[in-house]
């Protein structure tokens, strides 16, 4: 029998619940058991895809093609396990199911309401996850925090869950800030008795308390916190400030709480094998070099919008021996300025992920420093279009060549959409999404990281490099490495005569872990720090 998971936030949002989240996951599959995570979003959008970075972050892809949150990231990173559709749920597509249901007299004519209609929706939401994947746990983050309005039918469904289960089949795990008064070390944990209470009002009682505080939550205030939220002292956990985010679970295993997890799901206790997730810690934590790494594109105010991106980065990082620092620049400011300025003196040049013709020219211009200068350039679904179009620009002769999502009275569309896509009219949800296979070329950059003939990885992405131009690039010297065979499209570009000039159409961070990096991530790192040297 699955058992069940649900973790709650309260005072707060962003306190890291996402991460506490995973690292309960990571702490279960180093103790024997399969997992499978869920994160529930109460907006009512039906999926981020339609969402701007700067609202919601980075769009994590599942190997389904599911446009999600960007917890999940986290959660496949700390899990080691690759996620699908039913790992994401939003209010949206909830409501578009019930509505749905509804038109097509599914209720047979009954009033349809929140209570049953939507939690039992949710309810199936859950018990479907746990179906499909097998896993002895599930674990569901609920997005937001306890007292929002949007979250009320997660809250009561995940309290039905608990009354419709046996004793021991499900735990409730909150959450909570315990602020420091301005102007004194005093912690207060008032603040989590509210929250506490809040959370019982709604039917629910907190299994275990997992604080964030800028201070030590001594011996004193989990007394104090356990007396008032009716929780014993050892269930009072605190996620203490780390250096790296893969210290957490180590930080709650040293607090017993994988063991007081399985005491509530009546699980039978397995040797722990956290001893790996540890000796990769502190084999990260011993990088003594530094490396420059500058990642130029258009939402690098906010970074959590190449989250998955800069992770990668520094995981392949600390695996090669090496603190990756990232100069987050924009590329409007390198169209105002010249590359020189923003470029000279790095390790190595990143364009990820984006959309629309913002920044686009800066870019491009980025591509040519770094293709010019023998800098490691290595460029992600926008940006290996931005690597064609200056190839094309400046080795090929098309002058002007551009994308026809940037400018569609190009004489030159060197990118442009596939047949499939130029009748749609929805946005969300139509682009090439998930995992397709991909054919690498014998002798290739591309095959030597990889070390196999043919790979799988995950899209997002509307427009393709053009086929009609494919003999003009390779004239001007162009290897298609990577191939899509079924429909002839192409997935990895490089150079040769480069130390490292290749880019991708699919985004490869959504499948680097901190204990497997990505072979192309580790390629970039591994030839930045020879440039370094």
């Amino acid at each position: 029998m699955t058992k069940y998971i649900f973790v709650t936030g309260g005072v707060v949002s962003g306190i890291g619940k996402g991460i506490s989240a995973a690292s309960i996951g990571r702490l279960l599959k180093d103790r024997g058991f399969s997992v499978f995570m869920q994160k529930f979003d109460p907006y009512l959008n039906v999926d981020p895809g339609t969402m701007s970075p700067y609202q919601h972050g980075e769009v994590f892809v599942t190997k389904d093609g599911a446009e999600t949150d960007l917890d999940l990231g986290h959660y496949e990173r700390f899990t080691d396990e690759e996620l699908t559709k039913r790992a994401s749920i939003t209010t949206g597509k909830i409501y578009l199911k019930v509505i749905k249901k509804e038109r097509r007299g599914d209720y047979d004519g009954k009033t349809v309401q929140v209570i049953p209609h939507v939690t039992d929706e949710i309810k199936g939401a859950i018990t479907k996850a746990a179906k499909e994947s097998g896993a002895d746990v599930v674990i569901t983050e609920i997005g937001g925090t306890v007292g929002d309005i949007e979250s009320l039918p997660f809250i009561e469904a995940i309290r039905q869950v608990h009354s419709e289960h046996p004793k021991g089949d499900v735990a409730f795990i909150h959450t909570v800030l315990v602020p420091q008064i301005p102007g004194s070390d005093e912690l207060k944990t008032k603040p989590t008795q509210h929250s506490y209470k809040q959370l019982m009002s709604q039917g629910i009682k907190a299994d275990v308390i997992i604080t964030r505080s800028d201070g030590d939550v001594d011996e004193s205030l989990r007394n104090k916190i356990s007396l008032f939220c009716d929780v014993p002292p050892e269930a009072v956990v605190q996620s203490e400030h780390v250096d790296l985010i893969y210290e957490v679970p180590l930080i709650f295993h040293k607090q017993k709480l994988d063991d007081y997890i399985l005491g509530l799901l009546n699980l039978e206790a397995k040797e722990s094998r956290h001893h790996e997730w540890k000796d990769m810690v502190d084999r990260f934590k011993k990088a003594d070099q530094d490396l420059t790494i500058g990642l130029v594109g258009k939402y690098v105010q906010l970074h959590d919008a190449y989250l998955s991106v800069a992770q990668a980065l520094m995981d392949a990082g600390y695996e090669n021996g090496a603190k990756v620092h990232i100069q987050w620049i924009d590329s409007e400011e390198i169209e105002k300025d010249g590359p020189e300025k923003h470029l000279k003196g790095l390790d190595g040049i990143i364009v990820p992920g984006g959309f629309g013709n913002r920044g686009i020219e800066g870019m491009i211009a980025t591509s040519q420093y770094a293709r010019e200068n023998k800098i490691p350039y290595f460029g992600i679904c926008l940006g290996m279009q931005i690597a064609v179009l200056d190839v094309a620009r400046h080795l090929c002769n098309l002058k002007d060549a551009s994308s026809s999502e940037q400018n569609p009275d190009t004489n030159y569309p060197v990118i442009d959409l596939m047949e499939s896509q130029i009748s749609v009219e929805n946005v969300g949800g139509t682009l090439r999404l998930g995992n397709y296979s991909c054919h690498l070329l014998e002798g290739s950059l591309a095959r030597n990281l990889y070390g196999q003939e043919s790979v799988e990885e995950r899209h997002r992405h509307r427009y393709e490099l053009n086929n009609d131009f494919r003999g003009q690039l390779r004239q001007g010297g162009l290897i298609f490495s990577g191939i899509h065979e079924d429909l002839d499209l192409v997935e990895i570009v490089e150079l040769k005569d480069h130390p490292f000039f290749l880019a991708c159409q699919f985004h490869p961070e959504f499948k680097s872990r901190p204990n497997r990096i990505h072979p192309l991530f580790n390629g970039f790192i591994q030839t930045s720090l020879k440039n370094k040297k």
